[in-house]
């Protein structure tokens, strides 16, 4: 059955807390920045969990274990069990685990989350390359501070012909900084040693999907993250809803531009978007609109935002009456106006001014 392709942001009448029985959170980006909690996450979520909707925390950070990650949490002000964290860690895991013996030796790249993964699921994890009977390899996210040299480790027994697995392929993390090299920056340079290529398990592939639901028990899940290419992608492939909160590495023109994986059911500012609902888009006229704004395709290769009383001539002079308008809901138009555009590709109209107008760029 084909699928069908989204051409707008949905809505939804019901405040998507009360609309879906689980939010699968995103970390980095979404809840956190660098170990800090990102503005109005900590509230949101309070508000959420205390009218019933349950929490879980889906991270491609292989790099700490769920203990750790719930002390985080619980230490910024978001009360977590480890139960209620799943990493990319576990998922692969679980997948080298069902490709060797039990008991098997696993060269480990990166942090104490894949050694602790590794022995929930009966492995032993090592440290060296020249381990007899090593049956895997495995790289996860490492942190700043892993050692060059254990990307050389790795190269050696790949190229030995030992089987290569990694957590997750994010080339990017975000950090209190700005934006740092991930795990899928340090596989590629494993990569370019070994013209090998590794079994993935995390966002946004099925193994994380299936690890997802496996440890929650999730029916009617809502993915809630920052990335078009793991998190909104994740969600397509697992085909449940999705929420792109834009507190992460995703910015609005990237957003425009998405291919129809890595385009989210919904779209807000930051994890308020969880207490509210979703406004419709509608079309109009020759574009979309969303609250007082309108997009349309122009034949000129732009994207062009009015608000509405622009288009009978009565307003958009003055400030005040500007104000008064959602740049987000403007956001939501040009959405439905670039994925419409760009149907089953991406939407190669140049969205600039619009985008500038709203305050996003």
């Amino acid at each position: 059955m084909t699928r069908q392709i989204r051409t707008s942001p949905a809505a939804c009448d019901q405040s998507l807390h009360q609309a879906y029985d689980t939010a699968l959170l995103d970390l980095d980006g979404v809840v956190y920045a660098g170990g800090r909690a990102i503005g109005h996450a900590v509230e949101s979520l309070a508000a959420a969990r205390a009218d019933g909707m349950h929490l879980a925390y889906v991270t491609n950070n292989a790099l700490r274990t769920p203990e750790a990650v719930a002390e985080h949490l619980g230490e910024l002000g978001i009360p977590t069990e480890a139960a209620e964290v799943i990493t990319s860690a576990q998922a692969v895991a679980r997948l080298i685990a069902e490709q060797v013996e039990p008991g098997s030796k696993v060269l480990v790249i990166g942090g104490e989350g894949l050694r602790v993964a590794l022995r929930e699921r009966g492995l032993e994890p090592v440290e060296s390359a020249d381990e007899e009977g090593l049956a895997a390899v495995v790289q996860g996210y490492g942190g700043p501070d892993l050692a060059w040299g254990r990307f050389a480790e790795a190269s050696y027994a790949i190229n030995r012909g030992v089987p290569w697995y990694a957590s997750n392929t994010d080339l990017t993390i975000p950090g209190a900084r700005g934006i740092a090299p991930g795990n899928g920056a340090a596989v590629e340079v494993v990569r370019i040693a070994t013209g090998a290529e590794p079994q993935v398990a995390g966002k946004p592939l099925p193994p994380m999907h299936r690890e997802t639901v496996l440890r929650t028990g999730a029916k009617r899940p809502l993915v809630v993250g920052d990335r078009l290419d793991t998190d909104i992608e994740g969600a397509f492939n697992g085909e449940v809803d999705s929420l792109l909160v834009l507190t992460g590495v995703t910015d609005a023109e990237q957003l425009l531009r998405a291919e129809p994986r890595h385009r989210p059911t919904y779209v807000d500012r930051d994890l308020r978007g969880l207490l509210a609902g979703q406004p419709e888009v509608v079309p109009a006229a020759e574009g979309f609109r969303c609250g007082g704004w309108t997009a349309v395709a122009l034949n000129s290769g732009v994207l062009e935002l009015s608000e509405a009383d622009e288009q009978d001539g009565t307003g958009g002079q003055d400030p005040a009456g500007r104000a008064g308008l959602d740049p987000l809901d403007g956001l939501r138009a040009l959405c439905a106006a670039a994925w419409t555009a760009g149907a089953e590709g991406v939407c190669t109209l140049d969205a600039a001014k619009a985008l500038a107008r709203l305050g996003f760029q």
